[in-house]
């Protein structure tokens, strides 16, 4: 199987900044490699953090043995001071337990979700600023030299937990296109322990508070029901997902960005 770059920007799908990014790769990427572009919403840290884990976790049978993954969400919230040349956050390069590695802007929690996973981290000699448009004019070149692995732009060794922050607790992590909530609980996490499918809980998201059947998958709530169950993501530990059979979740609780928070209540 050919090698594969997955691009992860916070662009809208078949936006003129992501073929301008394809454009830019395109002259620094070995011949063999393909690529995959997945978009983010503006801004979303937890969902480009959601994408980097889901896609970069995958089981070997799933995806080819050479793989990198590009991941650019800079929101500059680093800080909030006017900014001399349009500097952002840096860069980091990652190699994941499986061998999988990662060029991501060091931003929010754009690598929370595989932070226990990474087997090494590294600053990268690059430039801040420059650009308005970095991923295009200033980052190619250090995904190309990944994929070639060439390795020479390392900086310094990093430890990763002093550098990126936890995955957050109770939060929306990723909105997927049939308008289900993937969130940050988790299986195992001892505030799901003892729940029992067809329980009736409730969740607030948005200041909206709404009744859930708590299920085992997609199909075992009436039609239109809001079910809360472990999902599609997250692979040997998933996570689990507010949904809504026949409707969309994300539309009845007001459409609610990654990073919104989640209360539930038990009953």
């Amino acid at each position: 199987m050919k090698p594969l770059l997955h691009v992860i920007c916070d662009y809208a799908p078949g936006d003129l900044a992501f073929s301008e990014i394809c454009s830019a790769l395109g002259q620094c990427l070995p011949p063999e490699f393909r690529w995959q572009l997945t978009s983010i919403p503006s801004f979303e840290t937890v969902a480009t953090g959601f994408v980097v884990a889901q896609l970069g976790l995958q089981n070997e049978k799933l995806r080819p043995k050479k793989m990198v993954i590009y991941a650019n969400c800079a929101p500059r919230k680093d800080r909030s001071a006017a900014r001399k040349n349009n500097e952002g956050e840096g860069l980091l390069y990652g190699v994941l337990d499986n061998g999988v590695q990662v060029v991501a802007v060091n931003s929010g929690y754009s690598l929370s979700f595989v932070r226990d996973n990474l087997r090494e981290l590294w600053s990268v000699k690059v430039k801040k600023g420059g650009s308005q448009f970095r991923s295009r004019d200033i980052f190619p070149p250090i995904v190309g030299s990944t994929a070639a692995g060439n390795l020479d732009f390392l900086k310094k060794r990093l430890d990763p937990r002093a550098v990126i922050p936890a995955i957050p607790n109770g939060m929306v992590a990723y909105v997927d296109s049939f308008g289900n909530l993937k969130t940050s609980y988790r299986d195992g996490d001892r505030r799901l322990k003892g729940l029992q499918a067809g329980q009736r809980i409730y969740a607030r998201i948005n200041g909206l508070r709404f009744a859930a059947t708590v299920a085992t998958g997609s199909f075992n709530v009436k039609e239109g029901d809001i079910a809360f169950a472990p999902g599609s993501s997250g692979h040997n530990r998933r996570y689990w997902e507010i949904f809504q059979r026949g409707g969309s979740a994300w539309d009845t609780f007001r459409r609610p960005a990654s990073g919104a928070t989640i209360q539930l209540e038990f009953s």
